[in-house]
């Protein structure tokens, strides 16, 4: 059954978080699923929910601490003021860290301001075997994608504004002249479109990207 959840960072302190396991148990791989910026709402509970039906461990760390956005504002104000350096190498990689005292792999699987996270969390939690990204990626002074060290994969829609496609394939330029394992996937669709709470849900885009995201996990993490 999910459970409110708590683990430890990096630098000691708890953090809150949203975790259910599988049939499987504590032994199943995990992944960190990381939150929109509307905060951990009762869409992102169901991506960790379908996560531990494939089998997997899933663990949603709180980053805006018990907060939720009600509206796009709100929410642009709230991921706004996020401090990301800290939810990266503190939170996400803190909720790995748990995940991997128990053993096993451990993913993770971001979606926007998650999808940032998730790619940050391959540069800077060195204890990650796989990051999958959704429509998120980071600016460039937010790290260098040639130091990732594990596969990784995006889904982009080709019509997002907020990550145009020219942006993306600078980004994957640079895994692929790093060497970095990756698989990018763009589809016909605008942001967001594998959020069926939202505007833009694109039911056969999204479950494209679903099956394809849980191949990905399986052959890394298992």
């Amino acid at each position: 059954m999910p459970a409110n959840h708590e683990f430890t960072r990096p630098d000691g302190k708890t953090a809150p978080s949203y975790y259910i396991e599988p049939a499987a148990g504590a032994d199943a791989p995990g992944v960190v699923v990381i939150q929109e910026w509307w905060g951990i709402n009762d869409q992102i509970e169901r991506v960790a929910n379908r996560l531990a039906e494939a089998g997997f461990r899933a663990l949603v760390p709180d980053l805006y601490r018990g907060d939720k956005a009600l509206d796009a504002a709100e929410a642009e104000h709230k991921m706004t003021g996020l401090d990301f350096g800290d939810a990266a190498t503190q939170d996400v990689r803190g909720a790995v860290q748990h995940l991997k005292s128990a053993g096993g792999r451990v993913g993770t699987m971001g979606f926007c301001m998650g999808g940032v996270l998730s790619f940050l969390g391959a540069m800077h939690a060195p204890e990650l075997d796989a990051a999958v990204a959704w429509y998120g990626m980071p600016p460039e002074e937010a790290g260098d994608p040639g130091t990732i060290r594990i596969p990784v994969q995006g889904h982009f829609g080709t019509q997002d504004q907020m990550f145009p496609t020219d942006a993306v394939n600078a980004f994957e330029a640079k895994l692929e002249a790093a060497g970095v394992t990756h698989e990018f996937h763009h589809y016909d669709a605008p942001h967001a479109f594998g959020n069926e709470d939202w505007d833009y849900y694109d039911a056969d885009c999204a479950k494209l990207a679903w099956e394809r995201s849980l191949a990905f996990l399986d052959k890394h993490l298992r």
